[in-house]
């Protein structure tokens, strides 16, 4: 929607809710009245809809992203069945992996090792929290493999190594002696992973 016509909402006074920039409707088999009916809404409410970024989309042979999930057909680890759901977008894991390598990065030499593992930690809760919702296993394991990559190879710059850094930085130092967080543990603690 255009960013040119700010529409608020008020509950109270002083009270004031941001204006709704993104939009999915979900219907079954009336897609084309339901777009009919999206569009004279917004004329209505004088606001007008980014014809670029609006699509129909066919689920469960399409999937696209929302809020950073990508909404479509996954499969359950346990039995191989399809059923509709969300999983952390390819987009946002790439970001991360930006974010990763930004905080490891070379010019950060300097830092202490106990700085690196913390802002490398609330790094991966803060996303970890957002994204736990759906099959989110392959991430998180990518996400660990990345990080316990990029970890060694600042480590190994940092102490001069010329190594690649496994034998003398394994998984277990990294975890249990630094510190970083296992995202891949992570998903045995979710609420309903026990049901």
């Amino acid at each position: 929607m255009s960013r040119e016509a700010p529409v608020r909402f008020r509950e109270g006074l002083g009270v004031k809710f941001p204006r709704a920039t993104r939009l999915v409707i979900c219907c079954r088999g009336t897609a084309d009245e339901a777009m009919t009916t999206m569009r004279t809404m917004m004329s209505k409410l004088r606001l007008t809809v980014n014809e670029t970024k609006t699509r129909l989309c066919r689920v469960p042979e399409e999937t696209f992203d929302f809020l950073g999930y990508t909404i479509g057909r996954c499969y359950s680890p346990r039995t191989g069945r399809p059923f509709i759901g969300t999983r952390p977008s390819a987009k946002k894991i790439a970001h991360l992996r930006d974010e990763i390598r930004e905080l490891t990065d070379r010019r950060w030499l300097w830092m202490a090792v106990e700085d690196r593992v913390a802002r490398l930690n609330r790094l991966l809760l803060g996303w970890s929290n957002y994204f736990c919702l759906g099959p989110v296993s392959p991430a998180y394991r990518a996400i660990d493999r990345h990080c316990r990559h990029r970890l060694r190879q600042w480590l190994c710059a940092k102490h001069k190594a010329r190594t690649r850094g496994t034998s003398r930085y394994p998984d277990q130092y990294l975890h249990d002696k630094l510190g970083l967080i296992r995202l891949s543990t992570r998903t045995k603690s979710f609420p309903w992973a026990n049901v």
